[in-house]
C-alpha cells in the first residue's frame, strides 16, 4: 500500500494548480489535507484582523471543495514542525509536501522545518504555486537584484512562458482513520467586533469567488483598464489581489486565463506583484526600514491625534477620508487612493511611514506582505 502524504496549506486555498496537493496525489496513497494556525511564526507581521477574516471564510470554502473530491481539512493549532510532526505519527505518513511563502519569516520557518522532518526520515518537498518566477532566478547583468520595475519586468518577460496550470484532483484518496482535527470556528479568526458586514457585502473568498472575479474582469473592466484603472470613482480595477494573496488564484492561472492579458497593462501590474517579492526577499528589512537609506534619519512627527484622524477618515481631506472609510467598511481601497492617503500621511502630517503599513496590515483584506512593504517604500 502507498505511503501517506500530509499537504501542509497556507496560503494557498485552492485545489487546481496547486503544486503541493498534485504531487500528493500522483505520488499515490492516502492525501491528508491539513491547515496549521500558528501566527506568531509570522512575527512580526503575524495576520491583521482583515486578513483573518477573509481567511476563515476561505478556509470555509476550501473545506466543502475537499469533501466534494472525497477528502476533507485538518485544522490544528501551535508550532508548525510540532504539529507536523505528531500528524506524521498519527497517520503513518512518510512524506509532508507544501507551496512556499516568501516572507522573511516564513523563509526561515520552512528552512527549519524542512531540515528537521527529513533528519526525522519524512520526505520534505516544497514548491512554487505563488509566483511566476522564484525571487533569486531573477538577477541583473551583475548578478544582483534589481531595484528598479522597469528592468525587472523586461528581464522576466525574456523567460519561458509559465507553464501550464494543473488540473484540480477529480478525487483525493482518505486515510482509513482520520486524526482528530480543531473547527474552523475555534480558530477565532472572525472579529469580535461589528466590523466585517461591509466586507460581506461585495467580497466572495474562495477559489470559486475568484474564478468568478476573472470573469467579471474579463467581461467588463479589463477592455478600459489602461485608463480607467487610475479612476478611483468607477470600477475600473481586477480587484484579484486578496484572491492572489490567499492563494485562491495563481499568477499561472492569471498568465494562461486569456492571451489578450499577456501584453496588457495588467500583466505588468503582475509584474509589479513579482517585483515586490523580488525586493522582499533580497531585501528583507524592508517591512521596516527604508530602502533608501537617507530616509533612515528622516525627521517624522509623533502625533497620535492626526493618526487617529487618518485612520477614522475625518481629517478633513474629502479623497483621503473618503478613502479611509471605504477602506474600513470594505478592507479594500483602490490602488491610486492608496498613494493619495499614504502620501498625506508621510508627506503632509509627516507621520512615519511605519504607522500607515501597520494600519494597511491590520484593515486591509489583501494585505500582502511584499506588495504591503512596497507600496509604503514608494510612498
Amino acid at each position: 500500500m502507498s505511503e501517506t502524504t500530509l499537504v501542509w496549506l497556507r496560503i494557498d486555498l485552492r485545489l487546481a494548480d496547486n503544486p503541493a496537493l498534485h504531487a500528493a496525489v500522483k505520488a499515490g496513497g492516502a492525501v491528508v489535507p491539513v491547515f496549521i494556525w500558528s501566527p506568531e511564526e509570522e512575527s512580526p507581521w503575524s495576520p491583521g484582523g482583515a486578513s483573518n477574516w477573509w481567511l476563515h471564510q476561505s478556509l470555509v470554502a476550501l473545506e466543502s471543495q475537499l469533501r466534494a473530491v472525497g477528502s476533507r481539512l485538518v485544522v490544528r493549532r501551535g508550532a508548525a514542525l510540532v504539529e507536523l510532526r505528531q500528524l506524521a505519527n498519527e497517520t503513518g505518513a512518510k512524506r509532508v509536501f507544501w507551496n512556499r511563502r516568501y516572507e522573511p519569516a516564513c523563509i526561515a520557518s520552512d528552512k527549519s522545518v524542512k531540515e528537521a522532518l527529513r533528519a526525522d526520515g519524512i520526505e520534505a518537498e516544497s514548491f512554487n504555486a505563488a509566483l511566476l518566477h522564484e525571487p533569486w532566478t531573477i538577477q541583473n547583468q551583475s548578478g544582483k537584484p534589481f531595484q528598479v520595475f522597469t528592468p525587472f519586468w523586461r528581464h522576466c518577460l525574456t523567460k519561458p512562458d509559465p507553464s501550464e496550470p494543473l488540473p484540480a484532483p477529480k478525487q483525493i484518496a482518505s486515510p482509513l482513520r482520520w486524526p482528530k482535527s480543531l473547527t474552523l470556528a475555534e480558530l477565532g479568526l472572525e472579529p469580535t467586533i461589528k466590523w466585517a458586514e461591509g466586507f460581506r457585502e461585495v467580497w466572495q473568498p474562495g477559489e470559486a469567488g475568484a474564478r468568478e472575479a476573472v470573469k467579471t474582469f474579463l467581461s467588463g473592466a479589463f477592455d478600459d483598464y489602461t485608463e480607467q484603472r487610475n479612476r478611483p470613482d468607477i470600477g475600473g480595477t481586477s480587484r484579484l489581489s486578496p484572491h492572489l494573496h490567499f492563494g485562491e488564484l495563481s499568477p499561472r492561472q492569471v498568465w494562461h486565463a486569456a492571451p489578450k492579458w499577456r501584453s496588457s497593462q495588467f500583466m505588468t501590474e503582475i509584474g509589479w506583484r513579482e517585483f515586490a517579492h523580488h525586493l522582499l526577499h533580497h531585501f528583507p528589512d524592508t517591512p521596516e526600514r527604508p530602502l533608501r537609506e537617507t530616509f533612515a534619519k528622516f525627521p517624522w512627527r509623533r502625533d497620535a491625534k492626526a493618526l487617529r484622524a487618518w485612520q477614522r477618515g475625518v481629517t478633513g481631506y474629502p479623497i483621503v477620508d473618503a478613502g479611509m472609510r471605504e477602506l474600513w467598511h470594505t478592507g479594500w481601497m483602490h490602488n491610486r487612493v492608496r498613494m493619495v492617503v499614504g502620501s498625506f500621511l508621510v508627506k503632509h502630517l509627516l507621520i512615519p511611514w511605519q504607522e500607515g503599513a501597520e494600519w494597511f496590515w491590520d484593515t486591509l483584506v489583501d494585505a500582502d506582505l511584499a506588495n504591503n512593504t512596497l507600496g509604503w517604500q514608494w510612498i
